[in-house]
């Protein structure tokens, strides 16, 4: 909870006490503390903004404020007494759980030595068509948000985790289930990147780092990777993509809202395991699935990064993104994605792929690039499908079998198998951090959020430290310091 929203709580707490305690002599203008919660929730709303978490708490601040008004308390007879402070608690613990329960929520501080900056682009691919759409005319769009390391102590204001949290919470609701105001107040979850500070000058060119997040996910879902990777010294790309993600704002308005799991099961499977006949979408028959459609959304955004370096319009990355040091990584989806482009496209030269299956022509072919794959056991994938639902046996044995045969081929020093037990799907995910409820709801398995994010975030910057980064952390070359955790190396 933000500190306003706690002040709140305890000008609640005073005021109820002022209004239903029985005071006596002078202890009865103790009574006016009653006035503070409605003047403190004004200052909440005023200086944090509302937000829908707090709603009983300012129906509460404006009961007591009128009880205080009308000079209302408790009544004389014991049951009404009993029944009127039973409420009065009641309305009281409820107010304070909601907010603790969906707080505005903060991510681990970064470790590395840069400050962070963040901007936003909208890229049009004028020479492929949008096959989701079934107008041949349409074109492929994207909105990509860049974090780079910043110069420190400059003055920019802070950037929210998401900008565009009234267009991804109704969409989220409808794809998740629950109702869409769950996740309106994303927009003000802050961040530790500023909105447009100049690119850290200490380096002349940073190697860059394409994200691609799970279906129905969103281009800031791994804030607790992007943040520490950026902190140092990387410039990460995330990417909205239409039709897969929970839902693409565009600057102009428009929105596009994600397709659920079952739109689209049949060319996510066949990417994994092809079958005749292909599936169609629309007019557009994909014998290899999804999968190289959407890679070809990196490969793009590569080519964007190439624009930006000769000419950046915000002027910000002109000569700072060194094309030389470019990798990728995705979560789920994201990560059949990213094998799929680090497959096809020789400019990613380091693949890092989480908690996903691998398309059938990688798994023939093997990837030549530095990869690392992050997954878990059977027995936590197992135990996440007896609380929550997830994966049928087929996906679990494709998911395990397809990691670890891509792996086996990798070159000598190469690759890279990270095996975390305790985690759940949405554990390689900002989810568990949403919610102290994040195990309770399944967000996170019994490994825990902070510890899983931990453990996910220290790999991932290890292996991109050593592979574009130019060191040699001790992190891969030894035993893993977290107690079940298994590193097998190429």
């Amino acid at each position: 909870m933000r500190s306003a929203e706690i002040l709140l709580c305890v000008a609640n707490a005073v005021g109820l006490t002022a209004l239903l305690v029985p005071l006596r002599g002078r202890a009865r203008y103790g009574r006016h503390l009653a006035v503070l919660p409605p003047v403190v929730a004004l200052v909440q709303v005023v200086t944090e903004g509302y937000r829908w978490q707090l709603v009983p708490a300012y129906l509460l601040a404006v009961g007591v404020g009128l009880g205080w008004i009308t000079r209302v308390g408790l009544p004389r007879q014991r049951w009404r007494r009993v029944i009127g402070l039973g409420v009065a608690v009641a309305v009281f613990v409820v107010s304070v759980l909601i907010p603790v329960a969906v707080p505005v929520f903060l991510f681990p501080a970064p470790e590395g030595p840069y400050a962070i900056g963040t901007v936003t682009y909208h890229w049009r691919d004028d020479h492929r068509r949008e096959i989701f759409d079934a107008d041949p005319a349409a074109r492929r769009e994207l909105m990509a948000q860049v974090w780079y390391p910043a110069e420190r102590d400059a003055e920019a204001p802070t950037a929210p985790y998401v900008p565009d949290a009234a267009a991804l919470a109704p969409a989220a609701g409808r794809l998740l289930g629950v109702p869409g105001f769950v996740f309106g107040h994303f927009d003000v979850v802050p961040t530790h990147a500023a909105q447009g500070p100049p690119v850290a000058s200490d380096r002349p060119r940073y190697p860059v780092l394409v994200f691609a997040s799970g279906l129905n996910a969103f281009r800031q879902s791994n804030m607790f990777q992007i943040e520490q990777l950026v902190s140092r010294g990387f410039i990460v790309v995330g990417l909205d993509q239409p039709y897969t993600s929970a839902v693409t704002a565009f600057p102009d308005g428009r929105t596009v809202d994600g397709w659920s799991k079952d739109r689209l099961v049949e060319v996510i499977q066949q990417s994994v395991t092809p079958t005749a006949p292909a599936p169609s979408l629309g007019d557009v028959e994909l014998p290899d699935g999804i999968f190289p459609y959407l890679a070809a959304d990196l490969s793009f955004a590569l080519d964007q990064l190439a624009r930006l370096n000769d000419s950046d319009s915000q002027g910000l990355l002109t000569g700072r993104v060194d094309l030389d040091r470019v990798g990728a990584f995705g979560v789920s989806l994201g990560a059949i994605t990213v094998g799929q482009a680090c497959h096809t496209d020789p400019r990613l030269r380091a693949c890092l792929m989480m908690d996903a299956a691998m398309p059938a022509n990688v798994v023939r072919d093997g990837l030549t690039q530095p990869s690392m794959w992050v997954t878990r056991d059977v027995d936590s994938i197992l135990s996440e499908r007896s609380r929550s639902g997830g994966w049928p046996d087929h996906e679990i044995r494709e998911t395990l079998a397809t990691q670890r045969a891509t792996f086996d081929k990798s070159a000598p020093g190469y690759g890279y198998h990270i095996e975390i037990p305790g985690m759940f799907h949405m554990n390689y995910t900002d989810a568990p951090a949403w919610t102290p409820l994040a195990e309770r709801l399944a967000f996170s398995g019994p490994i825990g959020a902070r510890r899983g994010h931990e453990i996910v975030a220290a790999y991932t910057v290890a292996f991109f430290e050593r592979f574009l980064g130019g060191n040699r952390p001790a992190l891969l070359e030894g035993s893993p310091p977290w107690d079940g955790v298994r590193i097998d190396r190429s």
